[in-house]
């Protein structure tokens, strides 16, 4: 969503919701969805369904966002050929028809790079690189911040020793023959290309928002699964918990851990003298902290805030 809204990063929030509302509000507001995960169906059932959903969802991230990216980088590579230095840039935009002796069977008009440094050189020079340069011909079509372009008219045989010449005086001759039909050809691909993106940019974050909801409620109806086997495998049959949600802010976290623990310390006795570090056989601590108490954490800081 972040990167699909680029300049617009300020609007990602607002468009990552759950279920309507922002992400906090919906956990705080938890209810099991019994349409789209009838209770009355195995706990394996449940997980499969929720897993075949985000295997689906995913799946169609990849396809839509491969799409985009290509259509995306198809366009910013056209525009790093119209910006940066006249040394790489495209040319196509900068000079016109006028510029060039065309359809001339001995002359040809060639452009060349000049430091802004060296413009009183290159005028004192220019004619002289090459036998056959045509007199004061040379004109400047555009400057940058470092240099200046500017066109040169000589006979066809001198052109590689008048590239040579350049070369060497510090000059750079760009390849470039003035073809109309090309340069359209370019400007009809950028605004096809920008067209298409276009198209594509209102419905793909329609989309995200859609997918990024179903995907985030998934998650917590996980979260839910998670809590309710774990409980029913630590504290046994009949079902006897009660789920809850704290949102301590991190000055409070060290002094909640102790009292919920002098609370729940005679749920189970081995958790008081476990160390997380420890490596016991049938106890997977690698991954997750252990309490006398089930805790999951769930992070929201998908743009920094947790819950």
């Amino acid at each position: 969503m972040a990167d699909v809204l680029e300049d617009s990063r300020d609007k990602v929030q607002e468009n990552l919701l759950a279920n309507g509302v922002d992400l906090v509000t919906y956990i705080t507001r938890f209810q099991w969805d019994m349409a789209k995960y009838p209770i009355k169906q195995s706990l394996k059932n449940i997980s499969e369904i929720i897993s075949k959903q985000a295997t689906q969802i995913d799946n169609d991230l990849k396809a839509r966002a491969s799409a985009y990216n290509n259509l995306k980088g198809n366009l910013q590579n056209l525009e790093r050929k119209n910006a940066g230095s006249l040394l790489t840039r495209s040319l196509a935009d900068i000079v016109k028809k006028e510029d060039f002796v065309l359809d001339s069977e001995y002359l040809v008009t060639m452009l060349a790079v000049v430091p802004k440094t060296s413009y009183t050189d290159w005028q004192k020079t220019y004619e002289t690189l090459s036998d056959m340069v045509v007199p004061r011909s040379t004109k400047l079509l555009f400057e940058d911040h470092d240099s200046g372009l500017f066109s040169v008219t000589l006979f066809r045989k001198a052109i590689d020793d008048f590239k040579h010449k350049a070369r060497e005086n510090k000059f750079t001759v760009r390849d470039f023959q003035y073809n109309e039909e090309e340069m359209k050809a370019d400007k009809e691909e950028m605004t096809r290309l920008s067209t298409d993106k276009k198209k594509q940019f209102g419905p793909l974050v329609r989309w995200l928002k859609v997918n990024f909801s179903e995907a985030f409620i998934a998650w917590i109806h996980i979260k839910a699964l998670r809590v309710f086997v774990e409980s029913v495998l630590r504290y046994g049959l009949p079902v006897n918990f009660q789920a809850m949600l704290l949102q301590p802010n991190k000055k409070n976290m060290k002094k909640l851990r102790e009292v919920l623990s002098d609370l729940y310390k005679h749920l189970d006795s081995s958790a008081a003298i476990i160390d997380p570090s420890m490596d016991i056989p049938g106890l997977n601590l690698s991954q997750q902290e252990y309490y006398p108490y089930v805790y999951y954490k769930i992070d929201c800081n998908l743009l920094d805030f947790k819950v």
